[in-house]
């Protein structure tokens, strides 16, 4: 459905997208992830041909974006961070303006569309003066007027309270049932939630491309364990526990006064407890504290975007 192969951006001698390659396929919900400055924005601004590229090509449906870009368009709605609605307008008369503008039978589809994202009760109310919420509904039936196969969110639950985040994350997810889906978002937990996969980008490169169930297994560690023991010094304590069967990896953290402490990175699906007990009791030392953490998106996120390899 959407194929970007080798694109690069420039802005004057900065270049904010360095050849970057993937392919999404119909009907897949693909979180986009990445700091502040990564590429994010450019990424998707070149998908829906906002932005030309400097190098490479980027395909709709199999069809070049800058051989046909308004066929291209017409295959993509778009909601950015802030989505730009005229406040002065009653929602009603917006939507309708907007589908004469796309034209066909968009008219006919707002009573529906409406309903779909939960701004019936709102229709005849100036958009100026919905919630931050309802502004990004109002935003999201814009994009879905002309009824696109492929839908990109910029930011979709930014700014939104606790109930309005649900709300939205429910929405986006019966939208997915029927759409392609790029979600570009800073909350890695709303990713978990709603993407079938993660394309993590940092400093205009690719450096992770992956089902998110497999993300945490192909670019870290599935979990750690906590330990704090008494008896030991930090460094005598991390040297003995490297050479436990099924630990990959030994950092130190913070732990209570008087206690050596350390999260144990645990190899694959090895259960690394009984390991550590052993050697605790073996070598005369106080088990304090032994907790298995599960480790998150957030935690490989911080791994590749804090100078990862690039993944091809």
């Amino acid at each position: 459905m959407i194929e970007v192969e080798r694109v690069s951006r420039d802005f004057g001698s900065f270049r904010a997208v360095d050849g970057i390659s993937f392919s999404i396929k119909k009907g897949e919900i693909v979180g986009l992830l990445g700091p502040n400055g990564a590429g994010k924005t450019t990424t998707m601004r070149m998908i829906t041909g906002f932005l030309d590229p400097s190098a490479g090509v980027i395909k709709i449906d199999g069809k070049r974006i800058d051989e046909d870009p308004e066929a291209a368009k017409r295959k993509i709605g778009y909601m950015p961070e802030s989505a730009p609605l005229y406040s002065d307008m009653i929602v009603a008369d917006y939507l309708e303006f907007v589908a004469m503008v796309l034209g066909g039978d968009a008219v006919g589809t707002i009573p529906e569309l409406a309903k779909t994202c939960g701004i019936a009760e709102v229709m005849h109310k100036n958009v100026g003066d919905l919630s931050r919420g309802y502004r990004q509904r109002v935003g999201l039936a814009h994009a879905l007027l002309h009824d696109p196969e492929i839908l990109i969110l910029d930011e979709p639950t930014s700014g939104l309270d606790p109930n309005q985040i649900i709300e939205v994350r429910r929405l986006i997810k019966e939208i997915g049932k029927t759409r392609t889906v790029i979600i570009s978002t800073h909350i890695l937990s709303e990713v978990e939630m709603l993407c079938d996969r993660v394309i993590i980008i940092a400093s205009g490169r690719i450096v992770a491309d992956s089902p998110t169930a497999e993300l945490r297994e192909r670019f870290g560690h599935r979990a750690s364990l906590r330990v704090q023991v008494a008896g030991a010094r930090a460094d005598e304590f991390a040297k003995a526990a490297k050479a436990v069967s099924g630990v990959a990896g030994v950092a130190p953290c913070e732990g209570e006064q008087g206690f050596a402490a350390a999260r144990l990175s645990v190899s694959g699906d090895a259960d690394i407890r009984a390991g550590v007990f052993d050697l605790v009791r073996d070598r005369g030392w106080s088990l304090r504290e032994m907790v298995m953490e599960q480790n998150s998106l957030e935690d490989v996120f911080r791994t590749l975007t804090a100078g990862g390899t690039e993944h091809e």
